[in-house]
């Protein structure tokens, strides 16, 4: 496919997107749309040394241990966008450190610190940091969500998340939140107009919803 991959700024407008579930294959495309979106929802490609590093940690882990609640935006033949989740976060977290981690820690061990975010997500790596019980009590999944430039604020977004909490839900699971930058306030508009509530402690941005069949249940 080398020379014939068409850039994100000449894709028309009018090409057909769809939802669909997420594959192996598009492994390549998660960790570039992490990259491009990794800086409050800007593209990050300055930010980091090794330009998977943001993709290791926030997208293809997914993925690769939780499948099932994977989807992928398509804009014709090209990935453009991407909803992860998990239904349990604490044993997604102990199973990174079991499969995930050990592997990943080999790739990086010889990259130097030399762009501006390359120690935070060293250390994420090195030290991964565990979801705090009080949110898995009520809000036992998280997920993660974006999209390229092209077809951010056109709607897919919201068609996404609801996807995957459609997915959640008919696994019976309870709640789900998700952790936002704090300076994307943008995505604090996003998902206050999708029913997620600001849950935030401890100096982290943090929302979250109960899922239908368990409104009114949180402790």
């Amino acid at each position: 496919m080398a020379g014939k991959q068409v850039t994100v700024e000449m894709m028309p407008r009018s090409s057909c997107c769809r939802i669909r579930p997420a594959v192996d294959d598009d492994a390549d495309a998660l960790f570039d749309i992490c990259l491009k979106t990794a800086d409050a929802g800007a593209d990050a490609s300055a930010l980091f040394g090794d330009p998977r590093l943001p993709g290791y940690i926030w997208s293809v882990p997914y993925l690769k241990l939780a499948p099932e609640f994977a989807y992928v935006l398509a804009d014709g033949l090209r990935t453009i966008g991407y909803v992860l989740a998990v239904a349990d976060t604490a044993r997604f977290e102990d199973e990174l450190e079991k499969t995930w981690w050990p592997q990943v820690r080999r790739a990086v061990a010889d990259l130097p610190p030399r762009r501006p975010n390359d120690a935070q997500a060293l250390e994420r790596i090195a030290a991964p940091r565990r979801s705090p019980q009080w949110l898995l009590t009520d809000y036992p999944a998280h997920l993660h969500i974006n999209i390229l430039p092209i077809r951010q604020s056109s709607g897919w977004g919201r068609k996404m998340v609801n996807k995957t909490l459609d997915a959640l839900s008919s696994a019976h699971v309870p709640g789900v939140h998700v952790g936002l930058h704090p300076l994307n306030e943008r995505a604090r508009s996003f998902y206050s107009h999708l029913g997620f509530e600001n849950v935030s402690r401890d100096g982290h941005i943090l929302y979250a919803r109960r899922l239908p069949g368990h409104e009114g249940k949180a402790g």
